[in-house]
């Protein structure tokens, strides 16, 4: 029998590839999308195989019709405290209503659950909402994937190619850090939503790099000796964060506000994924970081 996906967030970057994955593994997908939507957006779920459901994301009552005969809501929504808790909070008791079975919820980031609560506004609302997820009976499955791959291509201060310089914070040019392709966070989110068996917790990462091994790949890609250098200590980069944000205000109603940004980078430096889920299902391929790297880097 084929079991019905919901899948929330689908016209979004990530979320148009879950339903793209789940829909090659012979899923129905139900996308749920506000009321407001762009017809366009919409269009191309559909072409996909999707079938979209306009509802208002306010009305719990709406979101349980939605959700009726779904075997797992996937939520890949992206936002702040309105959207991460309050909205998710709605699905959530929707799914509830409508006897769904599972749940896998927004928390495509870095294992938030060792690391120190305010250290980081986004995977602070998460932690928020998965204490509420975990008070009811559903059986609640979060991927985490370290680091979306792309941030790489961003010129940040872990590579930057305009200066062909990589950085690091502490004494950390050998700390692996985790990233994932979205591809690759697709297609594994498909495979979990589609498993009855799937645990709390998986780690995920397409490949674990520090920056001495960054520039080893770039060296081989482009020739180049990159800079390799150390930008501060950590508790320097922590009190720099600090400042940032007692300083702009006004980036607490922004998603990715600087020092948020500071904050993931932060975060990415004072853990990392030790237990890798990625066997789990043995039909999925990684990619490499050094061919990432050559995908963008000439």
């Amino acid at each position: 029998m084929k079991k019905t996906i919901i899948v929330f967030g689908g016209t979004g970057n990530l979320g148009k590839r879950i339903v793209r994955e789940l829909l090659k593994r012979g899923a129905d997908v139900r996308a749920i999308v506000r009321t407001s939507t762009d017809s366009e957006k919409i269009k191309a779920l559909e072409q996909l195989g999707a079938a979209v459901l306009e509802v208002d994301l306010d009305r719990v009552d709406a979101l349980a019709e939605a959700s009726k005969g779904a075997h797992c809501v996937v939520s890949a929504l992206a936002g702040l405290g309105d959207v991460i808790v309050d909205v998710q909070k709605r699905i959530l008791e929707a799914a509830l209503q409508a006897d769904v079975p599972r749940f896998i919820p927004s928390d495509f980031c870095t294992d938030y659950t060792e690391l120190v609560p305010g250290e980081n506004r986004n995977f602070d609302l998460r932690r928020a909402f998965r204490e509420h997820l975990d008070r009811t009976p559903i059986q609640a499955s979060s991927i985490f994937n370290g680091a979306f791959a792309d941030i790489l291509q961003y010129n940040t201060p872990i590579l930057n190619l305009k200066e062909k310089s990589i950085g690091y914070w502490g004494d950390k040019a050998d700390w692996k850090l985790d990233f994932t392709t979205m591809d690759d966070t697709a297609a594994f989110t498909a495979e979990v939503a589609l498993d009855d068996e799937a645990p709390r917790d998986l780690q995920i990462a397409s490949f674990q790099v520090s920056p001495a091994m960054l520039w080893e790949d770039v060296k081989q890609v482009t020739g180049q000796d990159f800079r390799l250098y150390q930008l501060s200590s950590l508790e320097d980069f922590a009190r720099f964060i600090q400042k940032q944000r007692a300083d702009y205000p006004a980036g607490e109603n922004e998603l990715y506000a600087k020092w948020q940004q500071g904050q993931y980078m932060y975060s990415m430096f004072t853990t990392h994924h030790t237990q890798l889920a990625n066997e789990r299902y043995k039909n999925l391929t990684w990619t490499t970081s050094l061919d990432f790297i050559k995908s963008f880097v000439h």
